[in-house]
């Protein structure tokens, strides 16, 4: 077995962090872009979400602002959905492409949209995992270095095992996220929120956005890899 995170298999991950790296600045220059472009319609990103989310039946899902930039998410615990300063309070392309790609997410909830159910469900024991994989990793590798090659083995596997359930997480999270943005495009539309000739510019803001979700499978994938190669190695 390899000792120590920084080995030869770190060249795994190089590819899945430049896709990142990429993912991120393309949602960022794309966000920086169309936050600046007005919507013809003239509506922020709260009268978006309030319209989609009333067409839809769902009046009581709630509509707060968050703090920070691009923290807009939908709370299936609350039926909320947050939505970042800019985004509420801004009638922007990107402010309303934004808010409806939440309002789908509430629409997939009323809907009982399976990969989001599925994803609800497992999150409390993936949050467990998350925290839990990478000591449990390190503390493996410390403890084969220091011969204690039995026990330490049992909690390396035991890492990969919750670092495994990181990247189930992340794949169910992949449709959840291009069917809210599909939803999003659809509501857009279908109430006159954007029009035609402001199609292309929404669907590059959610384009942008849904490639950072794909990045994110791609690093826990080849994070994943890379520690079955080293587990496999001894």
């Amino acid at each position: 077995m390899h000792f120590g995170m920084f080995d030869s298999t770190i060249i795994l991950l190089l590819p899945a962090i430049l896709f990142a790296f990429l993912a991120q600045a393309k949602v960022s220059s794309a966000y920086n872009k169309y936050s600046k472009v007005r919507n013809m319609r003239g509506m922020t990103g709260a009268e978006a979400a309030r319209m989609i989310l009333n067409r839809n039946g769902l009046q009581d899902v709630a509509i707060e602002i968050s703090k920070g930039k691009l923290s807009d998410h939908y709370d299936p615990r609350k039926r909320t959905i947050r939505l970042s300063p800019d985004v509420y309070n801004t009638a922007s392309i990107a402010a309303v492409s934004i808010a409806a790609h939440e309002a789908g997410h509430a629409i997939q909830h009323a809907e009982h949209y399976t990969p989001l159910a599925l994803r609800n469900t497992i999150v409390p024991v993936v949050s467990i995992g998350s925290m839990l994989s990478w000591p449990l990793l390190i503390i493996g590798i410390l403890m084969i270095s220091a011969g204690n090659y039995t026990h330490g083995s049992l909690i390396f596997n035991i890492g990969i095992l919750f670092f495994a359930g990181v990247v189930v997480f992340h794949a169910i999270t992949l449709p959840v996220e291009f069917n809210a943005s599909n939803k999003a495009m659809m509501e857009l539309e279908s109430y006159g929120i954007i029009r035609i000739e402001e199609r292309r510019d929404a669907q590059k803001v959610l384009s942008a956005a849904a490639m950072t979700y794909v990045a994110a499978l791609a690093v826990a994938v080849a994070n994943l890899l890379r520690f079955l190669i080293i587990r496999g190695s001894d």
